[in-house]
């Protein structure tokens, strides 16, 4: 198979993709590896061409990419691995442009965050900052949208968090895939410290402490939790064991990052 026969199948995906179609673009994506293999370009050689090396990332780019629309975070770290020799290329060998490096290594380094990685994130920052083309990356969005979310989250400022994951603010539609998983991490950190801190907690308190959407939506997370529902508040069997706490002791006892959530709903309440 020649580079011209990959060139049409990856516009096949990339046409299959804009269409939301993944079942599709994943046997093309077949396709277009047993192309590469082919080639002799499923790994970079000093002999591989340069349009060669630039199709098969750009291949490896297309699964990544819609590893993450199908939801499937195992496939997408494959082809990350897969990717990483392309990325390691010396830009003369292999130019940044036309390629979506920042954006699949963004993506990456949010997979970690989601995944409570730290250490793998910031050995992946280190090498970056190291790469050929670290400065680029001082001013990327997709780069710099992952690094602001860790910040926040070792300050402990998830309302700041859950903000930049809204929608409107990812850096691109795959950015929400990985954003949401964060947002469910960060919701049963939470929702830890509450079962700790309190005995009870009205509804409405709980729905902008947790970060949902409506009271319907925290009395099905309180049953997944274990949690009583009555009355208009939650009741965590936990703290009803071990006795009341008055709420100085529980911002106390919780620190600030419960304390910052607290506070960011209660803002929420007098918004509302």
């Amino acid at each position: 198979m020649s580079d011209a026969d990959l060139t049409a199948i990856l516009k096949r995906i990339h046409a299959c993709l804009s269409h939301r179609d993944y079942a599709a673009a994943t046997s093309l994506l077949t396709k277009a590896k047993l192309a590469l293999l082919s080639l002799n370009a499923l790994i970079p050689t000093p002999t591989t061409p340069q349009l060669v090396l630039a199709l098969a990332r750009e291949t490896l780019e297309l699964g990544a990419l819609t590893s993450i629309r199908q939801q499937d975070p195992e496939g997408f770290t494959r082809y990350v691995q897969q990717l990483q020799p392309f990325y390691d290329l010396p830009l003369s060998r292999l130019p940044g442009a036309g390629g979506n490096k920042s954006k699949i290594t963004g993506l990456y380094l949010l997979l970690l965050l989601s995944q409570g990685d730290y250490a793998g994130f910031h050995t992946l920052l280190e090498a970056l900052e190291v790469s050929e083309d670290a400065g680029a990356f001082e001013e990327d969005v997709f780069i710099q949208y992952p690094v602001k979310l860790e910040q926040w989250l070792m300050e402990g400022s998830y309302d700041k968090v859950w903000g930049a994951t809204k929608s409107e603010r990812v850096p691109s539609e795959e950015y929400g895939v990985f954003s949401e998983v964060l947002i469910g991490t960060i919701r049963s950190e939470i929702a830890s410290c509450s079962e700790k801190a309190y005995t009870s907690l009205p509804i409405s308190n709980a729905k902008n402490l947790l970060f949902l959407d409506s009271e319907g939506s925290v009395i099905a997370f309180a049953e997944t939790r274990g949690w009583v529902v009555r009355d208009g508040r939650i009741y965590f069997p936990l703290q009803q064991e071990q006795g009341a706490q008055t709420e100085k002791d529980i911002l106390v006892a919780s620190g600030t990052v419960i304390e910052n959530a607290i506070g960011y709903a209660r803002e929420l309440e007098t918004i509302v």
